[in-house]
């Protein structure tokens, strides 16, 4: 079974949304207090996914509130060299700074995020700053969690989504919860359900769905069923080494495993996983290889050092998947 998208769109893919910079921890196996040396990169989930479907070939976009500083300006610069259009990226006047992530690599199970995130930069992306005549021009529009957790993105967001609708982009919702961002989980709760009931595709770990239900040890069948009520007509729910499945309105479901790999650190996978699925859902790639182009693309990047850096090109993704069946 193959997704069908709008193709005569200029973008592929435009992401909305949270970039930030990302510190991660060169020294491993030890505490953040012990650890001296850290390395720059992009960082936040939807910046992450348009650089990782940027770098797999396909055109995309961003929109987004950046800082009127160095770490704006690197930002800016590094995912316009890495081919994305950053002519939406609004550049902050009120004196708002971009968010930070240090990464604390203690062992390859044993990752945190210590992040800063007071009054930053992405959250103050107004309603005002999302263009119509942009969003028109893509088959699809990505939205993650996080830039619903503050207004005014949250409206932002939602005007977004409205327009997306309005011409038929297709809407993908990245849960993406990050729990610093959200003052309670009822509150997540509430506006991650009016996102998923209007999106047409939800992608997100088990956990994540849990959190928007409201519930504990949720069941796929229960979150499928509440959700094609909705908009939705593909859902995709992650269960970390236990693989990942894909449920269609029309009744089907597929299944594809987790790769084995040496995992250095456990942040990233996420987001190359989404960027990897999309790129092959916008080639024509059925849902069940497009599930395998996800779970490869996420074993090579918790294998590597950086999230937005080490997203894979589709050859490595197609060289590790021909390795593995």
């Amino acid at each position: 079974m193959r997704y069908d998208f709008n193709t005569d769109r200029e973008f592929d893919i435009i992401a909305i949304g949270r970039a930030c910079i990302d510190l991660n921890a060169v020294e491993y196996n030890r505490p953040m207090e012990e650890t001296m040396t850290f390395t720059k990169y992009v960082g936040g989930s939807p910046a992450n996914i348009a650089i990782g479907c940027s770098k797999l070939g396909l055109k995309a976009g961003f929109i987004g509130k950046i800082s009127d500083d160095q770490h704006g300006r690197f930002i800016e610069q590094y995912m316009r060299n890495v081919g994305v259009d950053t002519s939406h990226m609004v550049v902050d006047q009120e004196g708002h700074k971009t968010g930070l992530a240090f990464t604390e690599i203690k062992s390859p199970e044993d990752c945190s995020i210590l992040m800063y995130r007071e009054n930053v930069a992405d959250l103050y992306l107004k309603p005002s700053e999302v263009d119509e005549e942009y969003i028109k021009r893509s088959k699809i529009l990505l939205v993650s969690g996080t830039a619903l957790s503050k207004s005014p993105s949250r409206e932002a967001v939602l005007k977004a989504i409205s327009l997306a609708k309005k011409h038929d982009v297709k809407v993908i919702f990245e849960l993406d919860y990050r729990p610093y961002t959200w003052i309670s989980t009822d509150e997540t709760s509430v506006y991650y359900s009016l996102v998923a009931e209007k999106a047409d595709v939800v992608i997100g770990t088990r956990d994540e769905y849990d959190i928007m239900e409201g519930t504990k040890d949720g069941k796929n069948e229960e979150t499928v069923r509440y959700l094609f009520q909705h908009s939705p007509d593909l859902i995709i729910i992650k269960h970390g080494v236990e693989g990942s499945y894909a449920y269609a309105k029309s009744g089907e479901t597929f299944q594809a495993n987790a790769y084995r790999t040496k995992v250095l650190k456990t942040f990233g996978a996420g987001d190359a996983y989404a960027s990897a699925f999309l790129y092959a859902l916008i080639t024509g790639k059925d849902i069940e290889t497009a599930l395998k182009y996800g779970s490869a693309s996420a074993a090579i990047v918790v294998s590597r050092h950086s999230s937005s850096d080490a997203m894979p090109k589709a050859e490595e993704i197609e060289q590790l998947i021909a390795e593995r069946s």
